[in-house]
């Protein structure tokens, strides 16, 4: 019996979010710090000294810790929900919440859902709707649920705005439909992202624990977030077009010291010291969260972000500065 709850257990994952030291602003000492996800709990399960702690009786997984980490800091396994979108294909997927009683494809809390989903659905042009319950009476989230949902909704919409083609996507309240649809097993998950097809298990979405990053890869710095975000890009915008993905700038009086990568939370920012002592900045944009880490922690604060990006601009490192002299 107990075999079969450690199974049923490890189905559906841990609920305290996995947390990476090195992207956080606080472990960072980026100027100012970070306290979102402390601010936002709606249990005061979050607690910051010089990293993020997260207590798990406290923790309902309702994931509002996650969607305002500007760094990637605080993650949950987001193929889960792309597989379940990515299940429902041409016929429209639908995601509740688990307190909502419409069933289906649901999640613990809407709080789960980040711009990733929304821009992977727009990319496949799934018209995605999104059911809560009575938030303001709910204990699992917050009752700005639904708000935060939107601006959420409206951040995808920026990004999917270089394509030409928003996602089609609708937030209401569960009004007594019981739902019925694919259900997607962890095991069927990545199949799913790939061919739009799983097995039927369970209504929750099941999701993988999450394993550590290892730092020394440099591809696993990257947050899965926005890896998806810019993976689900779809179509591919014209080099030439705008893209909304905030990334910084140096503007003249650059002192060239080391700041800006050392609080980088991604380590997107590289610095190169050239033999005869010039200083080479490059950015890594896919890898770049638009955290303001290094604007805000630029001593002469030259350092400013643009909102928007051209395209093209993602095919190699983009050039930040070149020609300081450190001797």
């Amino acid at each position: 019996m107990l075999e079969g709850m450690f199974k049923l257990l490890g189905e559906y994952g841990n609920p305290v979010p996995r947390y990476t030291g090195q992207r956080c602003l606080v472990e960072r000492m980026a100027v100012g710090g970070c306290d979102l996800c402390q601010q936002v709990c709606p249990h005061e399960a979050v607690s910051i000294d010089r990293g993020v702690s997260i207590d798990p009786a406290k923790c309902t997984s309702c994931g509002l810790c996650v969607q305002v980490c500007p760094s990637g800091a605080l993650e949950y396994d987001v193929t889960a929900t792309l597989g379940a979108i990515k299940a429902h294909g041409e016929s429209g997927a639908t995601l509740t919440c688990s307190q909502s009683g419409a069933g289906g494809q649901s999640l613990t809390c809407l709080g789960r859902v980040t711009p990733s989903a929304v821009v992977a659905a727009g990319g496949w042009d799934i018209e995605l709707t999104l059911l809560h319950g009575d938030c303001p009476s709910c204990a699992v989230g917050r009752p700005d649920v639904p708000e935060r949902l939107a601006a959420v909704v409206a951040d995808a919409q920026q990004l999917r705005a270089a394509t030409g083609r928003p996602a089609r996507v609708s937030i209401r309240k569960a009004a007594g439909e019981q739902l019925k649809g694919p259900q997607v097993s962890r095991r069927g998950m990545f199949g799913a992202l790939a061919r739009g097809a799983g097995r039927v298990v369970a209504q929750v979405i099941p999701e993988s624990p999450l394993p550590f990053v290892d730092w020394s890869v440099p591809e696993e710095r990257r947050p899965a977030e926005w890896l998806w975000r810019r993976r689900a890009l779809k179509p591919t915008p014209a080099p030439d077009t705008l893209v909304a993905w905030a990334s910084p700038r140096i503007e003249p009086g650059c002192i060239d010291c080391p700041v800006c990568t050392n609080v980088c939370p991604t380590e997107a920012i590289e610095r190169e010291v050239e033999p005869d002592g010039r200083i080479t900045l490059h950015l890594d944009l896919a890898a770049c969260t638009g955290c303001r880490a290094c604007a805000d922690s630029c001593p002469p604060q030259v350092i400013v972000m643009s909102p928007e990006v051209p395209e093209g601009y993602f095919a190699a490192p983009m050039l930040l500065r070149e020609g300081g002299q450190l001797f």
